[in-house]
């Protein structure tokens, strides 16, 4: 892994670690941003409009483009002798690819560039602005960009606003109040900062020095620190607790919906009810599966209250 500061990879890492692609030739000097956001915010547009050339696929429909954690390397502006990483990430909602892969992939990619040495300059986190309120995807994506970053990583964070070309100048500004006033309040109040990328060359470049003009750059995130400083599984991570949750509760939910269902299709009988069963029988199974992915073995429950954990011996 080259450098004498790189960190040792967990068991847990060591594992997973196929799962990605890292940078082939890491370098302390590099920085790494990556674009976070949900799917179809335009993440994949943002690196193409900083890189100068189409390198990414963009997707124009509601179904996700990119399946997999990409990266481009770009030269520094100012200094020869480094590199910025931008990283391509998968939404928590993507197409093809369930919440439990994506959380995996995303954190094998995080930690494996860290225990590489490399500095995390800093996160751009896209979201539309032409959407009329905070759906559900959104809010959980903003809930697991918060779990995987942890307070302490905030004040590196870039909240960017997208799709501004969708809407007016006017009702874009109302949105912008809304999220600094309520639903980036927060993030904002610990060092987060606002800006809008308007598909311009100019206003992608004006984020990214946001970031890497910074004096110091001394950035990580919570789970980096999770799976490579404490060397805990993906499932003990805050975000992996998180989502874990957010599954068990869309469960009931389903499991809800298919007693309804049940009744209907008793009382009723049609063709269309028995199609909706099958759909949700799938979406049950699913759920499932990535619920016993984030299962905290029964040993390690067990040994977490008889032994103090290793953040409080750090």
């Amino acid at each position: 892994m080259g450098s004498g500061h790189a960190k040792k990879l967990s068991k847990w890492m060591t594992k997973h670690s196929d799962a990605i692609v890292p940078v082939s030739d890491p370098r302390e000097s590099d920085l790494v941003i990556p674009i976070m956001g949900p799917t179809g915010v335009g993440k994949s547009t943002f690196i193409n409009t900083v890189y100068g050339r189409n390198i990414m696929t963009v997707g124009h429909d509601l179904q996700s483009c990119t399946s997999k954690i990409e990266h481009v390397i770009v030269p520094h502006p100012r200094d020869r002798n480094r590199r910025i990483v931008f990283v391509d990430t998968l939404g928590f909602d993507d197409t093809y690819i369930d919440d439990a892969q994506v959380l995996k992939l995303i954190a094998v990619w995080l930690a494996r560039s860290y225990s590489d040495g490399m500095k995390l300059a800093g996160i751009v986190y896209l979201h539309e602005i032409s959407q009329t309120r905070m759906f559900g995807t959104s809010r959980k994506n903003l809930t697991m960009f918060n779990k995987l970053c942890g307070d302490d990583a905030l004040k590196n964070v870039i909240l960017a606003t997208t799709k501004w070309s969708d809407i007016g100048d006017e009702v874009g500004r109302r949105r912008e109040l809304q999220l600094c006033d309520t639903y980036w309040k927060t993030m904002l109040a610990q060092g987060s900062q606002m800006a809008r990328f308007t598909c311009t060359h100019e206003s992608a470049w004006a984020i990214v020095n946001l970031i890497i003009c910074r004096d110091v750059v001394d950035g990580n995130v919570l789970i980096q620190r999770e799976l490579v400083d404490l060397q805990i599984t993906l499932p003990e991570t805050q975000a992996g607790r998180a989502l874990r949750y957010t599954l068990e509760e869309l469960l009931e939910a389903q499991r809800e919906m298919a007693r309804q269902l049940r009744e209907e299709n008793g009382a009723q009988g049609s063709e269309e009810l028995r199609r909706r069963q099958e759909e949700l029988s799938q979406q049950l199974h699913s759920t499932l599966h990535q619920i016993r992915e984030l299962k905290v073995p029964f040993s390690k429950r067990i040994l977490s209250f008889l032994l103090p954990s290793k953040k409080s011996r750090t």
